[in-house]
């Protein structure tokens, strides 16, 4: 039996001061008859009571292996849900951090494209949108993913940029080391600090986009500047001109960013104006090719690669999920079993089924909660781990937003009481007779 509980010996029992048999009958062991036989000025003070939380810590605390390792199962299932949810939501919050760093109203790409990677359009687009009434700037570029070659010969996928001079994207760039590109310079390149670290360049290095080959020096760039600017895509990217941007990644313009006159910062009215216009825009040279202008919310909600990694998030945390309440049912149910005779004589004296069914879900939910904090700690230890690699820190920040960790919480303690809810109704169905007798 798991718990042993004491009945207090009480005093000899005297029907009368005279009687010789004095202090020869003593308290009849049975609670109800004490009770029933005696008045409660005779009956000794109660034993201390111990409160209820510290009743179901001392339940989980009496098999310490089993609690540790149920707390660690559930952990691990726990910190792969956070650590994706953390994922998820940091790259979420830097591309919308990238927009609103720039006073961006609008994102243009080709229609029917599931990123800015693929969209390609000529210049044409850029030229009539600025003539656009209501049209404050446009920034123009050219975006996407190349090699880079390290001088141990390996190679690493970058982010590339191709901007034009004017570009606005540069008034939120802090220069750290080194200067800004110029107007008309060639086969020179600005990194960002993540990058400048991972590829251990400064500025008068050079680097090689591409296949490193000494008869072609083409691809071969300069060093001009290092940048800071806070957001983890713009830091782990290399911006070169336009020009070189098109001739490295074989594309024209794949997207450009408009800001708006507007009456009011909050005004949407000539937003929207604007943005029917840059639609309706026709190539007269391609009329195939539509154009898609988009708010930054809503350009954040349809990235194709943002879905991917939440679809992803939730396909992992619902197998976690299920994980998490087997092991759960499994732990409570062992528990259940093992300790039917305590559960049986608390029913005995007293005990309604309600406080059965919370003390198990009890001992449940203060699990989950235990595995919660531990399993949080292991995926912002796993982020952080990440982050360390040059491969993926340009891509992966290793914070945990308040809100993330508060959903890992909630996923947890409902894994915990679902998979105790069963063992704890069961427990609470019990018979006093039944559960002592039980074996």
């Amino acid at each position: 039996m798991l718990a042993i509980i004491e009945v207090a010996a009480l005093p000899p029992f005297h029907s009368n001061e005279n009687d010789p048999s004095w202090g020869s009958k003593r308290l009849p062991t049975s609670v109800i008859d004490r009770q029933l036989a005696w008045p409660r000025e005779l009956l000794p003070p109660a034993p201390p009571s111990m409160y209820f939380s510290t009743f179901i810590l001392k339940n989980l605390t009496r098999r310490p292996t089993r609690t540790v390792l149920t707390i660690l199962g559930l952990a691990v299932a726990v910190a792969s849900i956070i650590a994706l949810l953390g994922i998820s939501n940091n790259a979420e919050r830097a591309v919308e951090a990238s927009f609103e760093q720039r006073g961006i109203d609008l994102i243009v790409q080709q229609a029917g494209r599931s990123s800015g990677f693929n969209s390609d359009f000529r210049e044409y687009f850029v030229d009539e949108t600025k003539k656009i009434p209501g049209v404050k700037q446009v920034a123009s570029a050219v975006v996407n993913l190349i090699d880079v070659t390290r001088d141990s010969g390996n190679s690493d996928q970058v982010i590339i940029q191709g901007w034009d001079n004017d570009n606005f994207g540069f008034d939120v760039l802090d220069i750290i080391s080194g200067r800004r590109l110029e107007t008309g310079e060639r086969q020179k390149v600005m990194l960002g600090s993540t990058l400048a670290k991972n590829l251990n360049k400064k500025v008068g290095d050079t680097i090689v986009f591409g296949r490193q080959d000494s008869r072609n020096k083409e691809n071969v760039y300069e060093v001009v500047g290092i940048y800071k600017s806070g957001i983890i895509f713009q830091d782990g990217s290399a911006v070169v001109s336009i020009t070189d941007g098109r001739k490295l990644t074989g594309m024209r313009v794949t997207g450009f960013s408009v800001r708006v006159n507007k009456s009011r910062p909050d005004s949407t009215d000539e937003i929207e104006a604007v943005r029917v216009k840059i639609e309706a825009l026709q190539d007269p040279e391609d009329p195939s090719v539509q154009l898609s202008a988009q708010t930054p919310a809503t350009f954040i909600t349809s990235l194709s690669h943002l879905k991917m990694v939440k679809a992803l998030t939730w396909v992992v945390s619902i197998v976690a999920m299920v994980i998490g309440v087997i092991g759960m049912l499994n732990t409570m149910a062992m528990s259940v079993l093992e300790r039917t005779q305590e559960i049986g004589i608390l029913r005995a004296v007293g005990w309604p089924p309600s406080r059965v069914l919370r003390m198990i879900l009890g001992e449940a939910a203060l699990l989950s909660l235990i595995a919660a904090v531990v399993g949080t700690a292991g995926a912002w230890i796993a982020l952080h781990l990440l982050t360390m690699s040059p491969k993926v820190n340009g891509f992966i920040e290793g914070r945990l937003a308040p809100v993330v960790i508060a959903e890992g919480i909630a996923i947890t303690l409902l894994i915990g009481l679902v998979g105790g809810i069963f063992p704890a109704f069961r427990a609470a169905r019990l018979l006093p007779t039944e559960a002592i007798r039980h074996d």
